[in-house]
């Protein structure tokens, strides 16, 4: 997968990323403290780094994934335990931060964090 441009990613950050992310992290807690619609909420927790710069989304079918994964269960009390609630407050904070110049890197790199925070899952590549 290729990056788009700096530009692109920059004019969409300007123009849709820094007013559509906030919404779709909201979006998300919602349906993460349902039992049934909380696996879609998790799917766009993992969507909220495209949705605010564009960045392509990383691929689950990489050989490593699932490697130096914690175990699902372990995840799962996460989750329901610190994970949900966290997940929202660092997902509102990282919108925050992207709402000013000087937070916006902060912003990113909170984005890029919030599966970990949200479940324990962690992206390779």
């Amino acid at each position: 997968m290729t990056q788009r441009s700096l530009f692109v990613r920059a004019l969409w950050f300007l123009l849709i990323g820094w007013w559509v992310t906030p919404i779709l992290v909201n979006i998300a807690w919602a349906l993460n403290v349902t039992v049934v619609l909380a696996p879609v909420g998790i799917k766009l927790v993992n969507l909220v780094p495209t949705a605010l710069t564009l960045q392509e989304p990383r691929s689950l079918a990489a050989p490593e994934y699932g490697r130096g994964q914690r175990s699902l269960l372990i995840r799962a009390i996460y989750f329901v335990l610190v994970g949900w609630w966290l997940s929202f407050l660092w997902a509102n904070l990282a919108a925050l931060f992207a709402i000013t110049i000087i937070g916006l890197p902060v912003a990113i790199w909170m984005a890029n964090r919030l599966p970990v925070v949200t479940s324990l899952y962690r992206f390779h590549g």
